[in-house]
Parts: C-alpha cells; structure tokens; sequence
C-alpha cells in the first residue's frame, strides 16, 4: 500500500538519492523521466532540500510503498497557487502508476487544504513525453516560459544550448479532487 507523509530533516539524504537517481546519469535511465541526454552533474543538494524543508511556505511530500521512499515531490505556496516542483519516482517504480497517484495527492492538498486555485509547474520543452503526460492529466500548457538557469550549477550543466522551461498548470475547478 502506498503512503504519503510530509519530510522532515532525517529525510534529506534519502530524497537527494531518489531525485538524483530520477533525473540524472546512467541509474536514472531505468526509468522514462531521465533528463541524462539533456543535463549532466547534479538535479539537487542536500543544503536546498534542507532549505526546502524548512521553509514554512514548502513542503517536501515523500510516498512510501512497503515502508521505501519510492518518490517525493516540493509542493510550494504562493499567493492563490502553489508551484509543484522537483518531482521524482524511483527509476524502477516508474510506469506503475506511482506518479499519477502522488499528482492526485498534490492536487488534493493543493485544492482542498492548501485552498489555491491553480497549481502550476515548469517542465524542460524538450521533455514532449513528459508534458504530454501532464496534459493527459488536465494540465494546460500556458504560453509562458521560463529560462533554463544557465550557469548555476546546482540544477545541473546543460549539455545543449536551447533548454527552456515550459510553465503547465492546472486550475481548481479542472481537478478531480472528488
């Protein structure tokens, strides 16, 4: 069965392992969510998920399924939205419905206990198969977008010159928050 908690400090080591092993080198190429052909270095540290933690407008939601972290993903309140960020399933979880079932959590905590009206998202253009997915679960491509952070190397080192980030959200009245 699978679990979702919120992460406290004694989490941090763990989440930098998955979203490392989600998104970056050979290990992350088990599983379709890879950005190895796009970025080389690291996705994240253990300072900005210890940031991230305790920041009190952030939250770092894990889901465990037989007491193993099998994903986590950054849920921050804005003003009437929250941004959902740093999105990670574990390579050889991946394609089992682990990712549709933490995005209907978020949802659920976003519109319902969080009370925003939207919830938004950046995603690498280049990653068509993984917007797609988000749009097969009611997120809209929104016309804006955002540059790739060139330069800081805490969110890995491009390996082409044209990476930008495409903003997705998903309103409250969209969701099936039941």
């Amino acid at each position: 069965m699978r679990t979702f908690r919120q992460a406290s400090l004694k989490d941090t080591t763990d989440i930098y392992r998955l979203v490392e092993s989600a998104y970056r080198g050979e290990a992350s190429r088990a599983g379709w969510t890879t950005e190895a052909d796009l970025l080389d270095g690291q996705r994240t540290d253990t300072i900005e998920i210890s940031c991230i933690i305790n920041r009190t407008s952030n939250r770092i939601i894990l889901c465990e399924e037989n007491d193993q972290l099998i994903g986590s993903m950054h849920i921050e309140k804005k003003q009437d939205y929250a941004y959902l960020g740093m999105f990670a399933v574990r390579p050889d979880c991946q394609g089992k419905g682990v990712g549709k079932d933490m995005l209907n959590y978020a949802e659920e905590l976003v519109f319902k206990k969080m009370a925003c009206n939207w919830l938004e998202m950046s995603v690498i253009t280049q990653r068509k198969d993984l917007i797609g997915w988000y749009q097969r679960r009611g997120y809209e491509v929104s016309g804006k977008t955002r540059p790739f952070p060139y330069g800081d190397t805490r969110y890995g080192i491009p390996r082409r010159d044209d990476l930008v980030l495409e903003v997705l959200k998903k309103r409250r009245e969209m969701a099936n928050t039941g």
